[in-house]
């Protein structure tokens, strides 16, 4: 057996931070609604972080940096809130030169597969096996439908590394029965690396059983006329359903012990998310943009039961799993992400060194250091205590001027250090707000 841990690393799209059954997912009548039997026992079963942050607001800048373990505006690609659904294009992706999570670990030693979303450019000049996966199975664009695989633009897309292929069947199982089938091949000997990446619950907003209305919009491109907070729930439910058959699956090939899974999501919530006790949602620096549900087990390494409140980012995920694996990190592309090793020993361990945001849309800013948060949105100063308020509504800014301006200096050093956000970048994707209702993305 190898004695190197093998990673699975769960991602879900626009997943608020209350959707899970053990984050306080709620139906229509307020209730609690048994949503995600799996993913509330992977919780007990290790550990529930309630401060576990995206890189970004939106999705493809979160997958640079976790691609990465860096800050996403290291990479002009990232500049897009989010990459457009545009083929061809050479210069917005992630370099298949640039070192990532799956080629370091490839280096090591790991056997490598992406299953399910990319959203990180375009073939031929990007793809997931020209930056380290030796498998990959799933789509390029930022969403598909689930039952034609077209992309919001109307083209056929699902991959089978190189090939475009037809498949029938619900996207959510296509990618849970794919990522069970490696690891059913998985002998035990090479260590491996997992990435599950669902389109679930980004719209269009269709379960199993709504084949017909997915005939009525897969040309549509946009599902702004449909859904409900029941079918909202009923795609989670098939997530957990689908990542209740890979735990199996590691429990049933004897590699669960020593297997790092950790699931969360590349962005906070949308129009049928909920992310109480959070204001804001996708696109937004507010919490209910940023803040999402994070969830971590390894047998061999976590107690189980444990909840920390220790404030993370989605890169200091690759920092962790590449220091774990024993992958080098090469001098000339140092990681911003911070190794979560510590955490794992100590629910009350503390990340060191600050977490901080910008986005080109609404011109936002923010900080996040000691339970305080600058926030700059449309042109306004706010600073919060997230302590007692977290739901952002008290603005201390000027009743704390100094606290404010040591924030916002913190906010500018960081920045200082990163490249500016280019002129030519594009908020919505290339689209205005006022062009694309809310939640198209």
């Amino acid at each position: 057996m190898s004695t190197r841990p093998n990673f699975i690393f769960i991602l879900a799209d626009d997943l608020g931070w209350a959707d899970l059954g053990c984050t306080g997912a709620r139906d229509v009548m307020n209730q609690p609604v048994d949503v995600s039997p799996n993913l509330d026992r992977l919780a007990a079963q290790g550990l529930r972080c309630t401060h576990g942050y995206s890189n970004s607001a939106v999705c493809s800048p979160t997958r640079f940096a976790l691609m990465t373990g860096r800050w996403q505006y290291r990479l002009r690609g990232a500049a897009e809130e989010p990459i457009a659904n545009a083929k061809g294009d050479k210069i917005l992706g992630l370099p298949p030169e640039h070192p990532s999570l799956p080629s370091l670990l490839g280096q090591a030693g790991y056997r490598t597969a992406l299953v399910g979303k990319w959203h990180l450019g375009y073939p031929p000049h990007f793809g997931p096996r020209l930056s380290g996966y030796q498998e990959y199975f799933g789509f390029h664009s930022g969403g598909v439908d689930y039952f034609a695989h077209t992309g919001p633009r109307g083209g056929h897309d699902l991959w089978d590394n190189e090939t475009e292929v037809q498949r029938e069947g619900y996207m959510t199982d296509l990618l849970s029965r794919r990522a069970v089938d490696f690891v059913e091949r998985q002998s035990g000997e090479q260590p491996f690396l997992l990435s599950l990446h669902y389109s679930a619950p980004h719209w269009p907003w269709l379960t199993r059983d709504d084949a017909e209305e997915s005939r009525r919009t897969a040309t549509h491109g946009v599902h702004t006329d449909g859904g409900s907070l029941a079918t909202y729930h009923r795609m989670i439910h098939h997530m957990d359903e689908g990542i209740g058959w890979l735990l199996d699956a590691l429990e049933r090939k004897g590699l669960a012990e020593d297997t790092l899974v950790v699931f969360t999501s590349d962005n906070g919530g949308e129009r049928f998310s909920n992310v109480w006790p959070f204001a804001g949602q996708k696109m937004d620096l507010l919490e209910g943009g940023i803040r999402v549900p994070l969830i971590a087990r390894w047998p061999a390494r976590i107690a189980a039961g444990q909840v920390s409140d220790c404030p993370s980012l989605t890169m200091d995920w690759t920092a962790t799993m590449l220091a774990a694996g024993g992958a080098g990190i090469p001098a000339s592309h140092p990681l911003d992400g911070v190794d979560l090793q510590p955490l794992f020993a100590d629910a009350a361990w503390r990340r060191p060194g600050v977490l901080a945001w910008r986005m080109k849309h609404r011109g936002q800013r923010a900080l996040v250091q000691d339970g305080w948060k600058y926030l700059h949105m449309d042109g306004i100063d706010y600073l919060f205590n997230l302590n007692v308020d977290a739901r952002e509504r008290a603005n201390l800014a000027r009743r704390e001027p100094g606290r404010l301006a040591t924030l916002k200096a913190l906010w500018e050093s960081w920045n200082d250090e990163l490249p500016p956000i280019p002129e030519d970048a594009k908020a919505y994707g290339g689209f205005s707000a006022q062009e694309i209702p809310r939640g198209t993305f």
